[in-house]
């Protein structure tokens, strides 16, 4: 069977479903995630919003197609919940950069344990959800779809997780921002960075020079010796910080294996073939 979804975080989100929903309706609900199946698909602040096709059955009297409202949620923590979680993400120095780096902690469930909290659902009463189909089971197969699609968003944006917790990502990221340490942390990744020289010009304007007469010697091989450079470039704070802005999964990569996992090794190989040059 093909992977649904290629995150950790999308594996552990999906693990409450499966075990929520007799192994039938879990299959049929895996085929309701695609564009055929959901007609309209809607993120809106916390709650998930879809409009889903159902089948004709005249064995129970439907002749026609129906159309299903879906509504799925996750608890909501609760203001004061979120100050003491953001508070702990504060003094967490590796949770911090990466969350500032949009990127997933590992560890992140550590930070919510500490509040008894959980940032991924662990139980069935985590999972919140509505249709207007007359299945009397609950989750439905049409709610199934949903959540199959809500995780493969989240492959691709770790964040809504906050947002259906109900957390905007980026009001989450000023409030880490303005932490001390994310303060501290910020100011690092900016040292080095050149001010931005605007122009009055969309061309630069031409420097005339008056003729002079050209030692060829002087023009191949220069006047006077380059000074020796020691040291190309000094570490950065932050490795391939433009890499892993776009994530594990970036919309480009479509493999099952992380991006950045790939391209460490091509990096890797590249320093290892050029230790001479370097």
């Amino acid at each position: 069977m093909a992977k649904l979804t290629r995150t950790w975080w999308g594996e552990k989100f999906l693990n409450v479903l499966e075990i929520s929903m007799d192994s039938g309706r879990l299959g049929r609900g895996r085929a309701y995630a695609g564009p055929n199946r959901l007609l309209e698909f809607a993120v809106r602040g916390a709650v998930v919003t879809a409009t889903v096709r159902g089948n004709v059955n005249p064995y129970f009297g439907v002749y026609k197609e129906p159309r299903y409202q879906v509504e799925v949620k996750l608890k909501p923590f609760s203001t004061q919940e979120w100050d003491k979680l953001i508070e702990g993400i504060s003094h967490n120095a590796a949770c911090l950069s990466q969350l500032l780096m949009h990127e997933m902690p590992t560890t992140i469930e550590n930070v919510f344990a500490a509040q008894k909290l959980h940032l991924l659902p662990q139980k069935r009463g985590d999972l919140i959800s509505q249709c207007s189909c007359p299945d009397y089971a609950s989750p439905c197969k049409h709610v199934a779809g949903v959540y199959y699609k809500v995780a493969s968003l989240l492959d691709r944006d770790p964040f809504l997780l906050f947002q259906l917790r109900g957390m905007d990502a980026a009001r989450l990221q000023e409030k880490l921002a303005e932490s001390p340490l994310g303060k501290a942390l910020l100011d690092q990744w900016g040292e080095g960075e050149q001010a931005v020289e605007y122009l009055y010009h969309r061309y630069p304007e031409p420097e005339v020079k008056p003729l002079v007469a050209t030692d060829l010697k002087a023009f191949w091989q220069g006047q006077a010796a380059l000074p020796l450079v020691e040291h190309f470039s000094g570490q950065a704070a932050t490795p391939a910080v433009l890499l892993k802005k776009g994530g594990d999964y970036p919309l480009f990569w479509q493999r099952d294996n992380s991006f950045l996992e790939v391209m460490e090794k091509v990096y890797a190989r590249v320093v290892d073939k050029n230790k001479a040059a370097l």
